[in-house]
Parts: C-alpha cells; structure tokens; sequence
C-alpha cells in the first residue's frame, strides 16, 4: 500500500513591485493585499501548502524603485512566502545592495549558481529543505548566464553559461541528499519556459525532480507543460492571479502519485484583503506621491500596450519620441522595456517613471539599404535621402530635415579626385578655411585639414564624421570643403549626413 500525502503548492513569479489592485469593470483585482489574503486562506484551510517565488520581486514600480527594493522586501516580509530564488531584476541595484536585501527578508532567497569569479564562492544558499507533515521537500533556484548578462551586473559576479551546466548542478545538488530521504523536488528558476523545457529534456531522471516552477518570460499557460514526465509552469506575471498545484505525493516512491494545477485569479470576488499589507503600502504609496505627483503633458485618449510580442500605441508613441529627440531614421524599442498597460489621457511624472522604471541605454548604429534588405526583402528609399524637400513637403523622419547634424561653419561637399580638392582648398580665402578629408591626405594640404577616415571605409567615416563636424565648430572655422564619400554600403548613410550638415550644397570638379 502506498503512503500518500497532500501538498499544495502556490507560486508566483515576475511580480515587479506590482503591490496595487487595480479596477477593471468595477472591481479590483491583483495586488499584493488581496494575494496575501489568498494565500492566508489557502494556509488556514489545507494541511501541507507551500507558498514560492520565482523571482523578479523587484523593479517595475515607483514605491520599488524609489526605495531600491527596500519597501518590496518589507511588503514580501508580511506576504511570508516560504522559498524565493532570485531573477534578474533583483540584481538590478547592484550585488552589494542585493546582500543587503537579504539580511532584511525574513524568508529564505536561494541561488544555486550566481558566484564570484575570481574564488566561486556562491553568494547564496542553492537550495532549501523544507519539512512538511513529515516531508522533505528540496528547493533548488536557478539563473543563467543568458538571463543575468541582460542586467548590468558586477564584473565580479559569474554564473553558468547555459542549461547544460545549469542540468549538471542540479545532479551535484540532488546527488548529496543520496542518504537524506527527499520525498519531492522542485526547481524554482527565473529562465524563461522554452529555457526551462530545455533544462527538464536535460535532467537525469534518477536526480528526483518533480516540478519546475519558472519565471522570466511572463508565460500564460492553461495547463502545465510536461516534459521527460516533468511538469513545468509559470503564473505569468504581477499579481492578478497564482499558480497552484494541489499534489498527491507518494512518499514510497519521492515522487507524484497524482496532481492538478491551475492559475487563480486574484480578485475581490474570491480574495479578502490584508489590511496590515496595505497599511504599509499606502506608507510607501503617500510618500512616492508628494514627489511625482504632478502632470506632465495630456493626450487626447487613453493608450494602451497589452502584449509583448506586437506592435503596441504606447510602443509607438515613445518610439516615435525617441527617434525625433535623438535624430534618427529608425527606432526600435524593446516591448519589454514598457511596464504600464495604460497611459494617459492625464500623464503625471509617475506615469512615465513607472512606465520606463529601467535604466536602459539607446544604442546607435547604422544600416546599409542592403542590410535593411537581407532582414526586411524589399527595401524602398526615400528620395528624400538625396534631395533637398520640396516646399511644403511633409518631413518623415528628422533625418530628412534641410539641415541636420550642422556645424556652425559654412559645409561645403566637393566630388572629385583629391588633386582637384587640392586646388580648390588652396584659392585663397579667410583664415577660418579648412579641410575634411581622408585619412593620409592631411598633410598634403594647403590649408589646416580634419581626416574623418579612410576613403575606403564608410564604416570609419561613419565613426568619425560627427567628431571632425563638431571639432571644425571648437577650432572656429568658417568655411569648410569635404571630400565626396563613396556611395556604397555605409557610405550611403554617411553621404545622407553630409548633405543635411552643407544644406545639399555639392561641388563636382
């Protein structure tokens, strides 16, 4: 006859700071009160529950950044899970401050793979026993090297590099309890869920795993997905509702003699609040809205970026803004930058820091057509790229502006070879004539001369150009003569900047 007993275990993952009910058609749901009152309930009428968090706690709210995650430390404190692995955003405000985190928490935070380069000391415990009704229930947190490096972490810090690795400590780990009687085994990683079917394809069935309960990719799933026998899930993200498994453990066999899961909604309806939790968010919530409680700007309607993976009004919006501030052609935002659903029509200064909690850096690079082409098939250009508008014409971009990019001097584009650029420069003129030329040809002119790479590298004069555009305006120059690039690859680009900075002014000897 076997020995069974019941387990419930309840799971959350990628909560970023998301502490708030929100109303939606009348009634509130999610929030970090009503979850607290589910999970209560759950604890008050099951025997053996379990309450996990697979990371990402922090980081996408005003009263989590505001306090560098020392209100969501004291809010998880009241919550009280029982086991929480760390995801990528919890080293977001650095690993000095994350060890500091953790002397706050009142609940155990493992990491089975986040280490010091230099020694391998793991920075924290990598896994948790918990005894239950006579049950040893083994916790094993994971975070690879793919999902940290995304963060702007410590040199110092390492982890593995992929799953294969990741699979091999989980056997090391699960191989030291051979003479421990571990009824049941779960995996909390904060990987993402086509990450985490790669990593149960690669466990070894005689190390015991059970269940992996995931995080990072934000995954809604109707049921779980089984892979080698393994049941994997994720309760998508913030608070609006928990994962629960409500288990059969055969504690003959350490392993599922039977199981059900599903994803409960967190809403007034079938939540009570924690009047205590919300005490102490509406403390954090007071103070966060004397400093940013204060409009902004007001759009005409409401806007909105339900999904990741689509094109999104609010994905828009601030592409389109970014791309005017910056001066480019073309941006692309990453979807998961944006936190917020909704924006407007008020827009206050909380808006925008909730809705862009991150620190992330726009980085400028430039294409050739024939790489728009490789990626998009046809590509069309714009004949604006080569000539002036026509009056009235509607500018599409900034970088089909007149003038663009434009020093102070007067920028004049000369095609022809160098001996005939030569003479040209050399007619005498004011003082404040100058040169921009090609890598080699400066000391071969008359006049004083600002190499912006070689003649047969776009890419270098791509580079350069706007350093040599902003060191004729330091050296006062009036006039300045620059060589005629190449047209090809890059050199398109780079020659599109040089008419906008001479206002389409060309000379062909």
């Amino acid at each position: 006859m076997k020995h069974l007993k019941k387990l419930t275990l309840l799971h959350s993952n990628d909560m970023h700071g998301d502490f708030m009910a929100k109303e939606v058609d009348d009634r509130l749901i999610g929030g970090v009160s009503m979850l607290s009152g589910y999970v209560g309930k759950v604890r008050r009428e099951e025997r053996n529950v379990v309450y996990s968090i697979s990371g990402d706690m922090f980081r996408g709210s005003l009263i989590d950044s505001e306090y560098k995650g020392l209100s969501t430390v004291e809010i998880m404190n009241i919550l009280a899970p029982d086991v929480v692995t760390l995801g990528n955003h919890e080293v977001d405000y650095g690993i000095a401050h994350l060890l500091f985190i953790e002397r706050c928490a009142k609940f155990p935070i493992i990491n089975a793979n986040i280490y010091l380069k230099n020694n391998g000391t793991r920075l924290f415990k990598s896994h948790e026993i918990l005894e239950i009704d006579g049950m040893k229930v083994l916790f094993i947190g994971l975070l690879t090297e793919q999902v940290l490096s995304q963060t702007k972490q410590d040199k110092l810090i390492g982890s593995f590099l992929d799953v294969y690795e990741a699979a091999a400590e989980v056997g090391k780990i699960c191989n030291s309890y051979q003479s421990v009687d571990i009824d049941f085994t779960v995996l909390l990683t904060h990987i993402g869920f086509e990450a985490d079917k790669e990593l149960a394809a690669n466990l070894d069935p005689r190390w015991g795993v059970d269940i992996i309960i995931g995080g990072h990719s934000h995954t809604m799933l109707s049921e779980p997905a089984v892979v080698a026998g393994i049941p994997i899930v994720q309760a998508a993200n913030g608070t609006s509702q928990i994962g629960r498994f409500d288990i059969t453990v055969d504690t003959d066999g350490n392993c599922i003699d039977s199981y059900t899961w599903q994803l409960v909604p967190i809403n007034e309806d079938n939540c009570e609040r924690d009047l205590q939790l919300e005490r102490v968010i509406e403390k954090y919530k007071n103070q966060t809205d004397v400093k940013y409680s204060r409009g902004v700007t007001r759009f005409k309607e409401e806007y909105f970026h339900r999904k990741r993976n689509e094109e999104t009004q609010i994905g828009r919006i601030f592409s389109d803004i970014f791309k005017d501030a910056l001066g480019l052609d073309i941006m692309l935002l990453g979807s998961g930058s944006i936190r917020n659903e909704q924006l407007g029509p008020i827009v206050q200064l909380q808006d925008l820091a909730e809705i862009f909690p991150y620190k992330n850096e726009i980085e400028r690079i430039y294409l050739t057509g024939e790489q728009l082409r490789s990626v998009l098939g046809e590509v069309e250009i714009d004949k604006a790229v080569f000539k002036a508008l026509e009056n009235g014409e509607k500018v599409l971009s900034p970088g089909m502006k007149y003038k663009h990019y434009s020093p102070n001097a007067h920028v004049v584009i000369v095609k022809g070879d160098f001996d005939k650029f030569a003479s040209l420069v050399a007619e005498p003129r004011s003082e404040k004539t100058c040169a921009v030329c090609f890598d080699g040809e400066e000391d071969k002119l008359s006049v004083p001369a600002y190499p912006y790479g070689h003649a047969d590298s776009p890419e270098e004069q791509a580079r350069e150009l706007f350093d040599v555009l902003r060191h004729v305006d330091d050296e006062k120059m009036e006039l300045a003569f620059v060589r005629f690039p190449s047209l090809d690859g890059v050199g398109m680009a780079v020659y599109n900047r040089l008419l906008r900075a001479a206002g389409f002014e060309v000379i062909e000897l």
